[in-house]
């Protein structure tokens, strides 16, 4: 059929440069290792930071849902799509986030776009850091609010952002609570001041946070010691809670407009069971086995420590996000395969997720890993790094 050369021929060119890919299907179920192509490796690339999507709670909880309600839920939330199921789980998450109410999107990136459309008008400006996630980005081309974008984590430009969007009637600071291509914390601390100096609002995207940081997972907020003084978080229950979808914690104000104004929720049917029941056992599993979240860090300081001595160069990172930098787009494309054929999954990064000329392999690792096969991702790093001249 004719009609779309001109995506071909930029197709061609990606293929030429060496930066198209194509998806690679796994064959297994994801854990500390995987199959790929029939052989075992090692995962460093998934967000299963607990390795809670394979947990024996989470699948049963899975499995009962379904016996007792079936498959799906056939309608959205707002019709006849609202279990008490979901209830119960937005309940929970309040709970967990020591927040008045919560709310459960389809995923992440729709809570981020569910939120910032529904919230921000023309009398508002959103203060965004540079480097936030895809799905922030997106939210904020939806609303009609004036925009600006603050260096990253440069607390001088955004005060400077704050001091000249005085006359705008709200001003919303939005940021990653863990930025997801270097790994790196957001200054949460100096933000609340300077919003609580210049009387903004504040969003906290902690979908990498969430399970990571904080008490049992609380994320950033809880990790800084600033409950109550965020205004709104969000964040997913795809990464570390390890099944599905994305939610807003803030006050009930807040979520009961967003019940009637938010797109992506009131245009989607609502989470099937399966996905509704995991997802609460597995908020009970970050309050009773916090040992995974200190076998997730006692793992992420060994690999992170052992690129260090290696020689590879691993930028700010602060936390299991562990990019391997390497520049150029084709050569991380390249040192990702080589890692594969050596016995590691860990997948390239290139433009436009990341900015030209940094790109890289972005490692992950999990509670599930053993140091063990750590050690051996090491080797594998340092075979496929000296083969290619990265170290």
């Amino acid at each position: 059929m004719k009609g779309f050369e001109y995506l071909q021929l930029e197709l061609d060119a990606m293929k030429k440069e060496g930066t198209f890919r194509q998806l690679v299907p796994l064959e297994s179920e994801q854990g500390s290792k995987v199959i790929v192509k029939g052989k075992e490796v090692i995962q460093l690339s998934s967000n299963n930071y607990l390795g809670l999507t394979s947990h024996p709670r989470l699948r049963q909880a899975a499995l009962d849902a379904v016996e007792k309600y079936g498959a799906g839920t056939g309608s959205v939330r707002t019709i006849a799509g609202t279990f008490t199921m979901h209830n119960e789980l937005e309940r929970k998450l309040a709970e967990f986030k020591h927040t008045e109410a919560a709310l459960v999107f389809q995923s992440g990136f729709t809570t981020n776009q569910g939120v910032l459309s529904a919230i921000l008008s023309t009398e508002d400006v959103v203060i965004s850091d540079e480097l936030n996630h895809a799905s922030i980005i997106d939210g904020i081309r939806l609303t009609k609010a004036a925009r600006k974008v603050y260096k990253h984590v440069d607390m001088i430009d955004l005060e400077k952002a704050l001091i000249e969007t005085q006359s705008f009637r709200k001003r919303l600071i939005v940021t990653d609570g863990i930025f997801s291509m270097d790994g790196n914390i957001a200054p949460l601390p100096e933000i609340v001041e300077l919003a609580e100096k210049y009387d903004a609002l504040i969003m906290v995207d902690d979908a990498h946070a969430s399970g990571v940081l904080g008490k049992n997972g609380r994320g950033t907020v809880n990790h800084f010691g600033l409950d109550g003084r965020v205004h709104i978080q969000v964040g997913t229950l795809s990464k570390a809670i390890g099944v599905l979808g994305g939610y807003v914690a803030s006050t009930k104000s807040l979520v009961d407009y967003l019940i009637h104004k938010g797109r992506p929720f009131l245009f989607s049917t609502s989470h099937p069971p399966a996905v509704t029941m995991a997802c609460m056992e597995s908020i009970d599993v970050l309050i009773e086995e916090s040992e995974l979240i200190d076998r997730l860090w006692e793992n992420t300081n060994f690999f992170k420590n052992g690129l260090k001595q290696l020689g590879f160069k691993t930028g700010i990172s602060e936390t299991p996000i562990t990019p391997v930098l390497v520049g150029d787009e084709a050569l991380a494309h390249q040192f990702s395969d080589k890692l594969l054929e050596y016995g590691v999954f860990a997948q390239g990064i290139a433009f436009p997720t990341v900015a030209k000329g940094l790109a890289r392999v972005r490692t992950i690792v999990t509670a599930q890993h053993s140091q063990e096969e750590l050690q051996e991702a090491l080797r594998a790093f340092e075979k496929a790094g000296t083969a290619l001249g990265i170290i």
